[in-house]
């Protein structure tokens, strides 16, 4: 469907036709008239009343007897185009061919010397009035070469040139106010599409100047609509990631600020001879660690929220041993966990593939941020429980806790950027981005990361890699 915008580009395209054309036909039809019609409509004219002035020479009788001048013409004249007149010698009408010249019989009518042609070697004379033909009159003489009347043919289409001349006025009448009023319509729907359009460029160049970006109204065509829903659309997502930016260096001032201050208090204590007491020494050292393996799983969610803003996720894809790899991933958490006291369970299931596609790096961090948060959010005396396992469709990783859960209306939101539940609220680490970033690894790999909506009590996260790519690659190994 063509749209308003099209339309009104179309009609700005064909107000110059409307007037090319108009003028081309008017000056076309003045050429034809002048130079063509004419032109032939003369020499005809004048063929005809010479043919007539011929036979009517041979017919004296007709120049003294009305009655027979009557008869001659009603014979000759359907065959004639023209209205056919007889005059005598002096210019007084005989007879006319037009029943309505009854009343002119007698009347001296204007005739052409005969001398002056024949001096010339004219053999009719051509009356104009105002460039069109009225009549053509051919002298007549007899055998000894004496006047014996005038023979005039009177153009039949002399008010068909009025007319035209009139239909020419009236089209260049319509010509004109057609121009007026296109300019008119052109200037008003060029405005309307204008000014939307010096709007959305005014707050663009502003916004690219640094300006405080602002909200266009939506109005106009529809692709100036359009444009401009695309303009708010932007302003709202440059709003958006501003104030993500503002929430980032805010969190990360409070995340880098804490473990720091823990990295600093006990280099100075140790500095200050802690380091003497191997117990007091080992558990400031364990604690710098602990600490430090903070700052890397910092690292790393500000490395793939770079990554998520570059759009750059790239993926080094890769036959992995399953087992191997999922157990090697968990001894280090497993050991956090005993730290806070929590019981610790691994599953994993005999019927597994050997082998699995996928990026084993990326993959562990997608699992890495899941274990962290089930350890961090579950109390001490919890439980966490990792289950390795598959069904018909997908390899199924889980991670289970008995912490304080996330509510139902949260269930969508958790998986946002700096969105956290209200349980995660009630600690102060974190930035809310390891869900986020864990669904953004396993949709990469084209899985899903689900939750479990119905686990109570805690939490109950299950990352669904597809097996297609690993099936097919079991049959080609076997």
């Amino acid at each position: 469907m063509l749209k308003s915008l099209r339309w009104r580009l179309i009609l700005n395209a064909l107000v110059p036709m409307l007037i090319i054309l108009p003028v081309t036909a008017i000056l076309i039809t003045y050429l034809l008239e002048t130079q063509i019609f004419l032109a032939n409509l003369t020499n005809e004219l004048t063929r005809q009343a010479i043919l007539v002035a011929d036979t009517a020479s041979t017919y004296t009788e007709i120049w003294q007897d009305p009655v027979r001048a009557q008869a001659f013409v009603e014979r000759v004249s359907p065959n004639l185009t023209a209205k056919l007149m007889l005059l005598d010698p002096t210019g007084r009408l005989i007879v006319s061919s037009d029943p309505a010249d009854s009343f002119l019989v007698g009347q001296v009518l204007n005739v052409p010397d005969a001398n002056l042609l024949m001096t010339q070697g004219l053999p009719a004379e051509v009356t104009m009035n105002n460039k069109q033909i009225t009549d053509i009159s051919v002298p007549v003489f007899n055998v000894n070469a004496q006047l014996i009347g005038f023979v005039r043919l009177t153009n039949p289409l002399a008010n068909i040139y009025q007319r035209s001349q009139e239909l020419r006025q009236l089209m260049l009448f319509v010509l004109i106010g057609g121009l007026l009023l296109g300019i008119i319509l052109s200037w008003i729907l060029g405005r309307e599409v204008e000014k939307p359009l010096r709007q959305t460029t005014q707050a663009a160049y502003r916004l690219a100047s640094g300006d405080h970006p602002t909200l266009l109204p939506e109005t106009g065509p529809n692709e100036t609509r359009l444009l401009q829903s695309a303009f708010n659309t932007l302003v709202e997502r440059l709003q958006t990631m501003e104030s993500s930016r503002k929430r980032l260096l805010a969190n990360l001032v409070h995340e880098l600020g804490r473990p720091l201050g823990a990295l600093r208090s006990a280099s100075q204590a140790l500095l200050a001879g802690a380091v003497n007491d191997p117990q007091l020494s080992h558990e400031l050292l364990q604690g710098m660690d602990d600490e430090l393996v903070r700052l890397q799983g910092l690292l790393n969610e500000v490395s793939h929220l770079h990554e998520q803003v570059l759009g750059n996720l790239d993926l080094r894809m890769q036959d992995v041993l399953l087992v191997p790899w999922f157990q090697a991933l968990l001894p280090t958490w497993q050991r956090l966990a005993a730290d806070k006291k929590l019981h610790w369970e691994n599953e994993i299931a005999e019927d597994l593939p050997s082998t699995f596609y996928f990026d084993p790096d990326r993959m562990a961090q997608a699992l890495s941020n899941l274990i962290s948060n089930a350890i961090r959010y579950t109390p001490p005396g919890g439980k966490i429980n990792i289950s390795l396992r598959k069904n018909e469709e997908a390899l199924l990783i889980s991670v289970a806790d008995t912490g304080p859960g996330i509510q139902p209306e949260e269930a969508q939101q958790v998986f946002e950027p700096y969105k956290r539940g209200q349980a995660a609220q009630r600690l102060p680490e974190g930035m809310g981005l390891g869900l986020s970033i864990a669904r953004d690894l396993v949709q990469a790999h084209g899985g899903k990361l689900v939750l479990d909506e119905n686990a109570h009590p805690g939490t109950t996260l299950t990352i669904q890699l597809p097996l297609v790519k690993n099936s097919e690659d079991e049959i080609d190994q076997s």
